[in-house]
């Protein structure tokens, strides 16, 4: 796909998200915010991870590379879990510093990131940036900023309680992303037959490395 298109498919997953939040309680201090998230992350936590992927964003467009590591969102996916860059404590760590960072107005704040971040894509170049695998086009590394916005919107939807539905042409690009993975991991025909009803996934499967 184009970069255009990546950054009109990024751009309704962020602004989705900025919805999301805006729902949540507007007093910083609610239970809400410091009840369950994700995992060890409470919801401010889990939001503020979310924000990170646009700020990454953000971040790798000021840092140009040189040479091509990661041709596309699947092989990005690859290396940081073949080469456990995703270390779990500091991922967990850096939710929480990033949910602090939101202040005392964090859906504010959210919004805030994500209409900052969509306007500097409206003037970018597909250029190589420096991501934590290396050098990427950034048309190949939008898309893993829309799937991280997408599922973690809906982790958010769940863990609030709210009936939410993303964007199709965000969700189509996140599920494409997740099939490629589940066909490079050699899941395709695991995820081909718990999709049309013949067989469940379990508990914990993941197309994730």
């Amino acid at each position: 796909m184009s970069l255009q298109e990546e950054v009109e498919r990024f751009a309704l997953a962020a602004r989705w998200v900025a919805g999301l939040v805006r729902e949540l309680p507007a007093d910083a201090q609610s239970e809400v915010w410091s009840g369950p998230g994700l995992g060890d992350w409470d919801m401010r936590a889990l939001v503020g991870h979310t924000s990170r992927a646009l700020l990454t964003v953000e971040q790798y467009l000021e840092r140009p590379a040189e040479s091509e590591q990661a041709a596309s969102a699947a092989e990005y996916y690859e290396q940081t879990g073949g080469a456990g860059a995703a270390d779990a404590g500091a991922v967990l760590q850096r939710g929480i510093d990033a949910g602090a960072a939101l202040g005392d107005d964090p859906a504010a704040a959210f919004a805030g990131i994500a209409e900052r971040v969509i306007r500097r894509l409206a003037t970018a170049e597909d250029d190589l940036i420096l991501t934590i695998v290396g050098g990427m086009r950034l048309s190949s590394y939008l898309p893993t900023r829309t799937f991280e916005l997408v599922v973690h919107g809906l982790d958010i939807a769940t863990a609030a309680g709210l009936p939410s539905v993303p964007p199709e042409p965000a969700l189509n690009r996140t599920l494409e992303l997740a099939t490629a993975l589940a066909i490079r991991s050699g899941q395709g025909g695991r995820v081909l037959l718990a999709l049309t009803g013949r067989r469940g996934l379990g508990d914990g499967f993941t197309v994730l490395p």
